[in-house]
């Protein structure tokens, strides 16, 4: 990753000595680049097309706020200059880079010590502006030990806080050392080749839809990926509510403008022409769709018929890069027109809109390769004598640990619902009421749809809970662990104390969760990421990873329901099957017919790349 140029807009401020803007400039669409000057100090230049040389500052002191980080924000405030540059629409991913670069860079500068401002008068230097060489590991080693590491012997704490600012040294002002920045550094990031073969060709421009079975990290890629683009021209989508607030966005629908898409083709177009939406449609440049399989053919192609009438572009999607994700060997289309459902990739306007298809093959979520295995046929419908002796034998399996019962997976949500009263009932003991804190009571019924926690949650001593949130990976403490209500704090708050299935006791708090409004604006729900876990939906679960599982496959309806089901748990020691049936298990033809195809041409791909490798060899 270049770490030391940035494209961006920029808001360039000067200030009196009260601190109060006496001058403002803007630039949009610039390139901001890290360089030494010819006294070798390091300084900052913004090049424009109107300027190609560019205007130079000096950095020597100043602070770094980055609050906004993840939102592509940031402001470096320079001391001496009286003088601040607010960047804006910046790829979060490369602006952290880009400050870290500079961070490092300069706390080495200051080390040998920079130069005084009577030797610059003095000097006949012709000036002179050269980029700045990459990170090395020696400013790394100096970062470290300018930086200490927090506390809780090197384990990251539950909620990471950020200061409003934070100067370069990562000191605040009363000179303790600040806990760094709750956003995942670009330089732990590690991705493996295929992952690393959809990210550079998202980085060519080219449409892409990735895909690849349960527990391939397709989620995990796709937050990596919107880290890498500029946020203003980027909008996050996904088919339902809960698979959007996974990944910070909001629904496919809600951005379209065009409701279910049954209206004829001009009433959507006038739908989506409203000032409003029609604004941003015209900013969209990179449209992301998770969960793509739950979108039907026919609303596929009447976004893309949508998007070149409003943007006035006669090219596939008006000319907006596609990144969509999901499996089509999961969950069909859901789609209230009558008729056969279609999927996607049948859609007309499917292949002039995809450029690039990518099928992720490594497993993350399981590391059992006998496992795997049963997953992988049991995903394509293949069922043979020696699978089903594995899974049936299941159904004697003991898979409770620590008083933690496993979770029931459930084809229908009502009887999601009646499981998980019933149990809370019959425990004995007072029950305590978690209300929901929402930053609008207007949109209630919105943050209920998105959000994976609900208003109010009722729990008591004995409850089984899952966490609906990661908060701390590292520790296990991830969306799906499971854990037992042990007790609760004392105080007017009393937090409940949940013990977890890896032998973990924490005090669980509220946190935030953040859902993007079809206006573009952003709503908020701050409660427990907890609830009840006797019993979820197959359709809740998907996304999730749930440490022990008892499963009932007699009322699957759906396509891919059993894999889905299936594939939400770790291991094969950790699931029980009470009633499996071979009929259960169904992939849908059409879809079957595509991956082979996909395979096929992924084959003829490598084939063509030897040979022409071969060629290139000289005899």
């Amino acid at each position: 990753m270049e770490t030391s140029k940035l494209e961006c807009c920029i808001m360039v401020e000067s200030l009196n000595s009260n601190g109060v803007v006496t001058k403002r400039r803007t630039y949009k669409n610039i390139t901001v680049v890290l360089g030494r000057d010819e006294f070798r100090d390091i300084a900052l230049r913004i090049v424009s097309s109107q300027s190609p040389l560019g205007k130079t500052f000096l950095l020597k002191e100043l602070t770094i706020h980055k609050r906004f980080l993840q939102e592509g924000k940031a402001t470096i405030k320079l001391l001496t200059q009286k003088t601040q540059i607010m960047f804006s629409n910046c790829p979060p991913n490369q602006l952290a880079a880009f400050l870290k670069c500079l961070t490092l860079k300069l706390a080495q500068s200051k080390q040998n010590g920079l130069t005084s401002n009577r030797r610059r008068l003095l000097s006949d230097k012709v000036r002179s502006f050269e980029n700045i060489s990459p990170l090395t590991d020696k400013d790394f080693t100096m970062g470290s030990k300018k930086r200490p590491l927090d506390d809780n012997n090197g384990v990251t704490p539950k909620r990471i806080k950020t200061t409003e600012k934070e100067n370069i040294t990562g000191q605040g002002n009363n000179g303790t050392a600040r806990k760094r920045l709750n956003c995942l550094s670009p330089f732990q990031i590690t991705l493996i080749p295929e992952q690393m073969a959809v990210v550079n060709a998202i980085r060519a421009g080219r449409s892409v839809f990735f895909t690849g079975s349960a527990g391939t990290g397709k989620s995990y890629l796709l937050k990596r990926l919107i880290t890498m683009l500029p946020p203003q021209s980027t909008f996050v989508t996904a088919s339902t509510g809960a698979a959007a607030c996974h990944i910070g966005g909001t629904t496919l629908h809600a951005f379209a403008g065009i409701g279910s898409g049954s209206a004829p083709l001009s009433q959507c177009v006038e739908l989506a022409s409203r000032p409003g939406r029609s604004q941003q449609w015209r900013r969209c440049k990179h449209l992301i769709i998770d969960e793509i399989s739950m979108v039907d053919s026919t609303y596929f192609d009447k976004l893309e018929a949508v998007a070149r009438a409003v943007r006035k572009k006669e090219i596939p999607f008006g000319g907006i890069q596609l990144i969509l994700s999901g499996d089509f060997l999961q969950l069909p289309p859901v789609t209230k027109q009558p008729g056969t459902k279609k999927f996607c990739f049948q859609a007309e306007s499917w292949s002039d809109c995809i450029d690039t298809t990518i099928e992720l093959k490594h497993v993350f979520r399981q590391k059992d390769p006998l496992f795997i295995s049963i997953l992988q046929n049991v995903r394509v419908g293949s069922c043979s004598e020696v699978l089903v002796s594995k899974l049936t034998k299941t159904k004697n399996q003991t898979i409770e640990h620590n008083g933690i019962l496993a979770t029931k997976l459930c084809t229908h949500k009502e009887n999601v619902n009646q499981i998980n009263e019933i149990h809370l009932s019959r425990l004995s003991g007072d029950k305590k009421v978690f209300q929901a804190s929402d930053s609008d009571s207007g949109m209630c019924t919105m943050l209920n749809s998105h959000v994976p926690v609900r208003q109010n949650i009722e729990l008591k001593e004995g409850a089984q809970v899952m966490l609906a949130k990661n908060l701390n990976v590292s520790r296990g403490l991830v969306n799906g662990a499971r854990g037992i209500i042990k007790g609760f704090e004392s105080g007017s708050a009393g937090y409940p104390i949940v013990k977890f299935i890896s032998g973990l006791e924490e005090v669980i708090g509220p946190e935030k969760w953040v859902v993007t409004t079809p206006g573009g604006g952003t709503v908020t729900r701050r409660q427990l990421p907890l609830k009840l876990a006797w019993a979820v939906s197959i359709h809740k679960s998907q996304g999730m990873t749930l440490d022990c599982v008892e499963i009932s496959l007699s009322r699957v309806f759906e396509y891919g329901q059993a894999y889905v089901a299936l594939s939400r748990v770790r291991s094969l020691q950790g699931l029980r099957v009470l009633d499996f049936d071979s009929k259960c298990v169904r992939a849908h033809p059409d879809v079957l017919r595509y991956y082979a195809k996909l395979q096929r041409n992924a084959k003829i791909e490598r084939f063509n790349y030897q040979n022409e490798n071969k060629e290139n060899i000289c005899p």
